[in-house]
């Protein structure tokens, strides 16, 4: 069975972390946000000191899943859109 394939939106210093804006990755069964999330800090260690504090997501850190905020226990499928970005001021 093969694992299904997410894709990371990422957005300013998060990005400039990662060094990308796009990333698609595989997810391990049973497919979360939080699993989701590890492949992604796997794939770029960088990212991870940027929005992981004592392995859990930075409370500032906005996360969302086809849209929609969403919990690191939710399920993922196959195409789903994750993104992740830094707080967003408004003047």
């Amino acid at each position: 069975m093969s694992m299904p394939m997410v894709t990371w939106r990422l957005f300013a210093d998060i990005a400039e972390a990662a060094d990308a804006r796009t990333v698609e990755l595989p997810v391990e069964e049973p497919a979360t946000v939080e699993r989701a999330l590890a492949a992604l800090c796997a794939a770029h260690p960088q990212l991870a000191e940027r929005v992981l504090a004592d392995g859990t997501l930075r409370a500032e850190v906005n996360l969302l899943c086809n849209g929609d905020a969403c919990a690191l226990d939710a399920t993922v499928s196959p195409g789903d859109e994750l993104a992740l970005f830094p707080p967003v001021s408004g003047g």
